[in-house]
């Protein structure tokens, strides 16, 4: 048997962040106090890896590894987006974790794994590699819910995580193997072939599909399974809850067209009618228990539960009665909804970590009354993410909502878009309120506002953005559709 040397070249950027990795682990080791050397090793190594990505994006669609990794414009697009939350996000968290004294290289190092797990979750063209990508990210997620060791809040927060991410892993391995089962193979194009060619076994691989979808529906955290969601963004760490709202959700975007569209595609009557139900029962779900929370935290979990129903509504209007017509903008327009959520929730959760100061969690609603006296340019910020999550025109929100609606309209489903628009309705309520806190309340502390220069033109910066793509958002929409097409 001949061994083939790999083409290491399209993974080029997963290498450098492993090897990374490991500076980064040593440099903690044997230096005592490694925090500013660490963050900037670890701001590097994303900066690095984008400059890898870039170089190495030539829009052709590359196999390697035994066509286990597949580096293409789709993947390429995003991981940089991932590249650039992630760094927000560490920079947005460091100040934070500065006060509780819980800024460690375990957590840079941790946060790089989880990276290096997203990275392998988007390019992954086997069940086997996008599994070992999940576990990276999430076992390195479990360790940072956990961080603030002498927290109650954060163990247990972090026990219920592992517990039920760990029967998630569970519905995922058993539905990966009844899909080998049933084709043979466990390499997505392989699966794609088989099931084209009507091969393999239908009736084993539907019951392999519907413990799929399982388990990446709780990865998405919708409902029945989003259990873990308000309790673990309640539970852990501001630093860390922003972490988990925001890069993993791209990767888990990934896994779902990864998995479904290029695996099962041939299957999209079936899974679609999936997503449907998820999407209903999460845009329904979330919205009106949403609105009973008095944590932030809490409620923008349930928030981000109705946010994840409305991308799937994307993805279940691609094939209509075996047309595939419709697909690219349906699933550009999820892609597109996907990556603004993602910039929408970094800049909500940088506002709370703003108000946020030692020994002082700012996580009640009550806690943002009264901003707009404390600080007139951050309370706009804020308002700008709440308008925008509600999807009040002319912000990124609003668009991203309108093309989901689009496809779904465009796929038949009137019915599910006016449901969607009457629930999106009952949900500004949530995000509204925020707003009448900030600027009709008076200020229950009227202690300055402290963060690094960075931070703030950052924060700002990023409220800029959400504003600024909702007035000209056809750019980021076209660059979306354009690295699918290039893709699938």
């Amino acid at each position: 048997m001949n061994f083939v040397i790999p083409d290491f070249y399209p993974a080029a950027a997963e290498l450098f962040v492993a090897a990374m990795s490991f500076v980064v682990l040593l440099s903690g080791t044997f230096m005592k106090d490694a925090r500013n050397l660490v963050y900037t090793l670890t701001q590097i190594t994303l900066f690095g890896a984008a400059a890898i990505t870039l170089g190495t994006m030539d829009g052709q669609v590359n196999f390697t590894f035994s066509n286990m990794y597949v580096d293409d414009l789709m993947g390429d697009f995003l991981k940089l987006v991932t590249y650039f939350s992630v760094a927000v996000v560490l920079l947005y968290a460091r100040g934070y974790m500065r006060d509780r004294k819980i800024e460690t290289t375990e957590y840079y190092a941790l946060a790089i794994y989880a990276t290096l797990g997203m990275m392998v979750m988007i390019s992954a063209n086997h069940l086997l590699s996008l599994y070992m990508g999940l576990e990276m990210m999430s076992l390195s997620m479990y360790g940072m819910v956990a961080l603030q060791r002498d927290s109650v809040k954060s163990t247990e927060a972090a026990m219920k995580y592992f517990v039920l991410g760990a029967l998630a892993s569970g519905l995922l391995l058993y539905g990966i193997s009844m899909i080998y089962g049933g084709t043979g193979t466990l390499e997505l194009s392989g699966i794609a072939q088989v099931i084209y060619h009507q091969t393999g076994n239908r009736t084993v691989l539907m019951f392999g599909l519907v413990f799929v979808v399982a388990g990446l529906a709780f990865k998405l955290g919708v409902v029945p399974f989003h259990m873990w969601i308000p309790d673990v963004y309640q539970g852990a760490p501001t630093s860390v809850t922003l972490f988990i709202a925001s890069a993993p959700k791209l990767a888990a975007f990934a896994m779902a067209m990864r998995l479904l569209v290029n695996g099962l595609f041939e299957l999209a009557e079936q899974w679609q009618s999936m997503l449907m139900f998820l999407g209903v029962l999460s845009i329904v779900l979330g919205n009106l228990a949403a609105i009973a929370q008095t944590n932030i935290k809490r409620m923008l979990g349930y928030s981000g539960i109705s946010h994840m129903g409305f991308m799937l509504l994307g993805l279940m209007s691609g094939v209509v009665g075996g047309d595939r017509h419709f697909a690219l903008n349906a699933y550009s327009s999820s892609m597109f909804y996907m990556v603004a959520y993602v910039l929408m929730s970094m800049a909500s959760f940088g506002v709370i970590l703003l108000l946020s100061r030692a020994g002082f969690d700012a996580e009640d609603l009550d806690d943002f009354k009264g901003l707009n006296k404390r600080s007139s340019w951050f309370a706009a910020v804020m308002a700008m993410v709440m308008f925008s999550m509600a999807g009040i025109p002319f912000f990124i929100g609003f668009f991203a909502k309108f093309s989901v609606l689009q496809a779904v309209v465009a796929a038949g489903y009137l019915w599910l878009a006016i449901l969607a628009v009457v629930m999106s309705l009952i949900g500004a309520f949530y995000y509204l309120r925020v707003v009448k806190l900030m600027y009709f309340d008076e200020p229950t502390d009227s202690t300055p506002l402290t963060a690094t220069a960075d931070m703030r033109v950052l924060l700002s910066m990023n409220g800029v953005a959400v504003a600024a793509l909702g007035l000209m958002p056809q750019a980021l929409m076209s660059l979306c559709a354009y690295a699918l097409l290039a893709s699938l």
